[in-house]
């Protein structure tokens, strides 16, 4: 059987085209988002690829409709083939039931596969870039001392609650009570004077 899955980023946007495509090319099923293609959380295509079964395949009217990015893409495609599911892109003619488009999608694999590389590779230059500037990653300390400074301001104030207190600051309960902990210390206690020795005699009044 042959699924068909559509998506478009807006409402303004029309499914027609790619619904029309679809369906002319067979699919028995459509399954479509309106959901930006970044966005993690698409419920039809979520059940679309819960609906194939092993010697389906799922069909797009181009491969940008479903993946959020190369890597997502060909992880999604390998996923489908080890349950035994085909996957058809039409305008890009790929077919990965074909030997032709399992070996474009071994490409786009590889392509992948080196798009994380480069990634690694110019994350790891900069930062010992910066390490040899003296630099340090993190949240700036100032940052940090602000929220401590906020935190410890609204403490003083018995009408808020921790958890309020919390959600102002923007900082969690373990980190208020960490803010808040050196406020708590109780005060140093001022040194005792020594007691009068045995040997000093008490002076006698004068009458």
């Amino acid at each position: 059987m042959l699924v068909g899955y559509a998506r478009v980023s807006t409402t303004e946007q029309n499914l027609d085209l790619q619904t029309d495509a679809l369906q002319a090319a067979g699919c028995a099923r459509l399954f479509t988002d309106t959901a930006s293609g970044a966005k993690v959380d698409r419920p039809g295509l979520t059940t679309a690829l819960a609906e194939c079964r092993s010697g389906d395949t799922l069909v797009v009217w181009k491969l940008d409709r479903m993946g959020r990015s190369l890597p997502h893409l060909v992880e999604t495609v390998r996923d489908l083939g080890d349950r035994r599911v085909g996957f058809k892109s039409l305008q890009e003619n790929i077919d990965t039931m074909t030997s032709g488009g399992r070996l474009i999608f071994h490409i786009f694999a590889s392509l992948a596969e080196f798009e994380r590389d480069l990634i690694r590779e110019r994350t790891n230059a900069g930062l010992s870039a910066a390490r040899a500037r003296g630099r340090k990653g993190g949240r700036p300390k100032g940052v940090d001392q602000k929220k401590q400074k906020a935190a410890l301001a609204l403490k003083q104030d018995p009408r808020h609650s921790v958890r309020e207190i919390c959600e102002i600051v923007g900082v969690s309960r373990n980190t208020y009570y960490k803010y808040t902990r050196a406020d708590d210390t109780p005060p140093p206690q001022r040194p005792r004077r020594p007691a009068p020795s045995g040997d000093c005699q008490p002076t006698a009044p004068r009458w």
